[in-house]
């Protein structure tokens, strides 16, 4: 066992802690290992009778997988980088589908792999100190762990929008997004920012064109439309594409089993081929902050090059 996660039961219930606060909780391949085998443990022993998850420090729930232990396999491992994913995914589909009501408690910096633990949870707890976000297209992945399933079912184009630009949102605006059940705490009165912003973010986000939704943007008269289309510019052009693409696979599947299924089929062919170790380089590494994107224009990207991802 490491000391990155706690497990204890009290009052019926057996409680995961990821205990990891320095790097805000960021999930390796063991901690993964550790906490399946536990839940999976916990399903026959009648004492357990529901499951919480909490993730340990104030700066938030979980930052999500830690991308640059990734970024090394990918490039001295790659069979190893797939095997994460897989178990990665395997323990997501367990929370899915657990035959224990399980319960995410989620604060602060919620994000990536993190999510894929707690949305997939029978209840989604969070503090009014939330900021949630899929943040992949940023550093040449997508918005993986099944979170498709959630961003699919969000009102209008709210979906599209978080998955291609990786756009950080608030307790209020994750509320109203369906991405959690409810806010313990106070939050402001009034409309959240994702709500005021449906607006614009339902006309610009319709269809499955990256290269028409990137052109609406730039051209909208709210300033809030022009900033999406400038975040935009600052992605992976092929990751915003596949992004968008698997949005709009996932409002026709039947459950998240299914998305997951997608999920691997691409992690598979972004461990092969894609703009994840050098997003990564660019953001976490260097910290340069200047990724040389494989495609350089969203405008760039094929539609062939997309479906090859999904293949």
């Amino acid at each position: 066992m490491s000391d990155n996660v706690q497990f204890e039961v009290s009052e019926g219930s057996g409680i995961v802690r990821l205990d990891r606060p320095r790097a805000i909780n960021a999930l390796s391949p063991q901690m993964l290992q550790e906490v399946d085998a536990q839940l999976r443990a916990w399903i026959d022993e009648d004492a357990i009778e529901r499951v919480e998850l909490r993730g340990e420090g104030e700066r938030g729930f979980c930052s999500g997988a830690d991308v640059r232990a990734i970024r090394e396999l990918v490039s001295t491992q790659p069979e190893e980088a797939v095997a994460f994913f897989e178990h990665e995914y395997e323990l997501d589909a367990l929370i899915a589908t657990y035959p224990k009501p399980v319960t995410a408690l989620i604060h602060g910096i919620s994000m990536g792999g993190g999510l894929g633990l707690a949305l997939h949870a029978a209840e989604v707890v969070s503090a009014p100190d939330l900021v949630l976000a899929m943040p992949e297209t940023t550093i040449g992945l997508f918005p993986d762990v099944g979170i498709d399933w959630q961003l699919s079912r969000a009102p209008g184009q709210t979906g599209a929008y978080l998955a291609m630009t990786g756009t950080s949102i608030d307790a209020g605006s994750a509320l109203w997004a369906g991405m959690v059940d409810r806010v313990a705490g106070d939050l402001p009165e009034g409309p959240c920012q994702l709500e005021t912003d449906a607006v614009w973010v339902d006309e610009c986000f319709a269809g499955d064109d990256a290269t028409a939704i990137v052109a609406r943007l730039e051209e909208h008269s709210d300033g809030r439309a022009r900033g999406a289309g400038a975040l935009l510019r600052t992605k992976s052009p092929l990751s915003v594409c596949v992004a968008l693409e698997a949005v709009r696979r996932a409002e026709s599947m039947s459950d998240v089993g299914e998305v997951l299924a997608q999920d691997l089929v691409l992690a598979r062919n972004f461990v092969a081929d894609s703009d994840f170790c050098e997003g990564v380089r660019a953001q976490l590494v260097d910290k340069d902050r200047n990724p040389v994107w494989s495609i350089a224009r969203i405008e760039d990207v094929s539609r062939d090059r997309v479906e090859q991802m999904f293949r």
